[in-house]
């Protein structure tokens, strides 16, 4: 005779953990927490019953039932042992669709395992299949129409623990929340599982579920309700919702909204939400609340870099510029081999991700016995879309370059400017996998105020491969060319250097170009590459070997790629990544220490 076995629960509003997972739990926190304390005890000591079990069930019952750590010296001892382990076991090889298991405790396999330890040798049974889905939607979404025919179809497509697979309890309850998340995801903000049951018979270890999900009434959006907002104009707010009152409930949306406040520096702190109430479904209010910024901020910094030496720096920031939430930052940097002094006033992003900015600035170089003073004023039209940012820009810029023992120039130039750069990496600070890529295009014309015709082209692709689970490759590539008839006349900006931190290690800084005089100035024409290997030790320490070459030339046919080697440490520091490295320039054959850190105060 067949028994079987009914789980059934009621989801008023979301899915509810099963009984036999809450076992799993139960069993993980109590006998985990008492396993805990027995170690600080008897750490080393090994337990006085050891499990043999097909794997990898084998780890789950290590790690979830608790051995007894003293010997089991009686009939009395093992038969209480027994009666524990057959509970224990059977509810926990239950979660995993193993509902006829068998144990037996040996007292001893001296052919496997040396001792008399004794041996509980669990035996699972054959596992419980799904044999059968029924999956019923009650609700607006039930009404027969063919939108909505459609979508019930694709969310029974979608069922991830279809018939012929095994039946756990924690596929189970995943398999519910990804459904209701489905149905909550597009109107339904209210949708919940009325109903949900797993019948499983135990002797034909078949398994048959049954799902009935509420959708309830569908949603849309209403009007915005702000809270918290006191400095700024609400229109800072409601020109960044993806969504006007009337429209149709959409949780990406909502999530979007939320997203764009909290990356606001306006904001400490940003929670966009509706009440998913029926009585308001024709209209749900949508909650914005919101924890405003300071709105002033001065700060101090200090750091060191091969580039360009020891630094210094002091930033004021205003969150919102002249009463209008416009973003004003100005900062002073003075560095061994650079100065720098620059302000720039931004617009709030808009909905669609754009933004403008307006900033002037001067700087002051030393660098390979060449010294530059420029001052420059430029205004850009700015875009972030997902992971690709655009900037276009028009810049006017003056600068003096006065190469030691070379021609001495004023030069000035108005170049309209173009820039795409693409992001995609798993992790912003600590990348190993993805990718990105920046292109760029800008030039002047003698007919708008240059001094020189010119076109200048650049890209620059970098790459990472993770490569097991502590190693990873990076490649980096780039090239760059400006058209012009000589290098007189353009600003350095737009010409190029090589060597150093980012460049071509084993080279002292921008010492790649051209030699004019004693000076080294920026050529018509780059390329550069890097492939460098990452081993990491600990989660923040690591050591890496690398190989770069490039160069930079008035011409193509000029280029000499010089090769520079070496290793490094790395150092995943809350502050972001730290690289100390070692190379040897094969040109002069000298070692150099390349090395950039920064704190902030």
């Amino acid at each position: 005779m067949s028994v079987a076995k009914s789980l059934s629960h009621i989801h008023p509003a979301q899915i509810r953990i099963s009984a036999r997972l809450l076992v799993l739990i139960l069993f993980t926190l109590g006998n985990g927490g008492i396993a805990n304390a027995q170690q600080s005890d008897a750490k080393n000591t090994p337990p006085a019953v050891t499990i043999s079990a097909p794997e990898p069930l084998r780890d789950l019952l290590k790690t979830h039932f608790q051995l007894p750590m003293t010997q089991l010296v009686d009939e009395t001892d093992r038969a209480t042992f027994m009666r524990r382990a057959r509970k224990q076991i059977s509810e926990l090889l239950a979660t995993e669709g193993y509902y006829t298991p068998t144990m037996t405790l040996h007292s001893a396999m001296p052919h496997t395992i040396p001792g008399t330890i004794p041996v509980l040798e669990v035996i699972p049974g054959p596992r419980t299949l799904v044999t059968e889905v029924d999956i019923e939607f009650k609700g607006d979404l039930a009404i027969d129409e063919p939108g909505r025919r459609a979508r019930i179809e694709k969310l029974r497509a979608a069922w991830p623990l279809g018939a012929g697979q095994p039946f756990r309890s924690p596929a189970w309850e995943e398999a519910k929340a990804i459904l209701l998340s489905s149905v909550a995801a597009e109107d339904y903000a209210a949708a919940e599982i009325e109903e949900s049951k797993a019948e499983v018979d135990s002797d034909s270890h078949k398994a048959r579920l049954l799902v009935i999900v509420d959708s309830g009434p569908a949603f849309r959006f209403g009007n915005l309700e702000i809270k918290g907002l006191s400095r700024y104009d609400p229109t800072l707010i409601t020109g960044l919702a993806p969504f006007k009152a009337g429209d149709s409930y959409r949780r990406d949306q909502l999530l979007s909204f939320q997203t764009k406040l909290q990356n606001l520096p306006q904001f400490n702190s940003a929670a966009v939400n509706i009440k998913p109430d029926a009585v308001t479904h024709q209209a749900a209010p949508v909650e914005v609340v919101l924890s405003e910024a300071q709105s002033q901020r001065v700060s101090v910094g200090a750091g060191y870099s091969s580039n360009t030496g020891g630094r210094g720096e002091i930033n004021y920031t205003n969150n919102n510029f002249l009463d209008r939430a416009l973003l004003l930052n100005g900062g002073l940097r003075l560095e061994q081999k650079r100065q720098t002094l620059s302000t720039t006033v931004e617009s709030v992003r808009d909905q669609a991700g754009r933004w403008f900015s307006l900033g002037a600035g001067a700087e002051r170089t030393f660098i390979q016995e060449l010294e530059t003073v420029r001052e420059k004023v430029g205004i850009s039209r700015n875009q972030l879309y997902d992971k690709t940012e655009t900037r276009f820009a028009l810049n006017w810029q003056r600068e003096d370059r006065a190469p030691k023992g070379g021609l001495h120039q004023i030069n000035e130039t108005l170049v309209l400017d173009g820039q795409l750069r693409y992001r995609s990496v798993d992790d912003p600070l600590f990348p190993r996998d993805g990718m990105v890529t920046e292109v760029r295009i800008g030039g002047g014309s003698k007919q708008a105020l240059s001094d020189q015709n010119f076109l200048r082209t650049y890209i620059r692709h970098q790459f990472w491969y993770p490569i097991g689970k502590r190693d990873v490759l990076l490649l980096r590539g780039e090239l760059g060319y400006t058209f012009a008839p000589s290098r007189f006349g353009i600003p350095q900006e737009y010409l190029f250097r090589a060597g150093g931190i980012q460049s071509v290690r084993g080279y002292a800084f921008q010492h790649l170009g051209v030699r004019e005089g004693e000076a080294i100035v920026g050529g018509r024409t780059l390329a550069t590459g890097t492939i460098e290997y990452n081993h990491w030790f600990t989660r923040e320490w690591g050591a890496a070997v690398f190989t770069d070459v490039g160069d930079a030339a008035d011409s193509v046919r000029q280029l000499d790629l010089a090769v520079g080697y070496g290793g490094g440490v790395r150092w995943r520091s809350p502050v972001g990544p730290l690289a100390l490295d070692l190379a040897r320039g094969q040109r002069d054959g000298k070692l150099r220490l390349h090395f950039s850190i920064a704190v902030a105060f």
